[in-house]
């Protein structure tokens, strides 16, 4: 039974806190093959006053946003097309790319790439993964299926999708994309 404890300075909301602890567990159960009830994780919480690094008391960072909630956010936007919202969200250098394009770096880009092949497109997601990646940034897979119609009208669903995007600082810096549109497209 893997037992963690962690110090943090007093200052983090429940939430962040949660989160936190979520993240732990999943680490060392990449590594030691433990159900989640059986990995114990303790936070010991600490005044800036009792910390001092530096002959200086420190106060927490900010908690980072939770990464799936910002792609949530992102694909939330692009599916009602507000892309004020979702471009609001890109940081700089942001670049997608899409099966068979070079990369993107604009929505406006993206909505004339889409154009001819489908009216609109919307997503069932079948579920989000994050990680934090050995650089700067998070990593977040979603994954399900897409629905929607082609330019001619006709309905399409059931299609697989999987998205990657990476965010840095809280904005998005890269989308990956995949899905098998074009074999399904081929078919109909």
């Amino acid at each position: 039974m893997p037992v963690i404890e962690l110090h943090v300075l007093d200052g983090y909301t429940d939430s962040d806190k949660t989160r936190l602890c979520k993240a732990l567990t999943d680490a060392v159960r990449i590594v030691v093959p433990a159900p989640p009830e059986a990995v114990t994780v303790m936070l010991h919480e600490m005044a800036p006053a009792e910390y001092m690094r530096g002959r200086l008391h420190r106060s927490p960072a900010p908690a980072l946003p939770d990464p799936i909630e910002i792609i949530r956010t992102f694909l939330g936007a692009m599916e009602a097309r507000d892309l004020p919202t979702a471009q609001d969200m890109l940081g700089a250098g942001f670049s997608m790319t899409f099966p068979g394009t070079q990369p993107m770096h604009s929505l406006d880009a993206l909505v004339k790439w889409a154009a001819p092949r489908y009216r609109f497109v919307t997503k069932t997601y079948e579920g989000f993964d994050a990680m934090q990646s050995a650089g700067d940034h998070a990593i977040v897979y979603c994954r399900g299926t897409l629905s929607g119609e082609w330019p001619d009208g006709t309905p399409f669903d059931g299609i697989r999708f999987i998205d990657r995007f990476e965010i840095t600082a809280g904005l998005l810096t890269r989308q990956d994309v995949w899905n098998d549109i074009a074999e399904h497209k081929g078919t109909t």
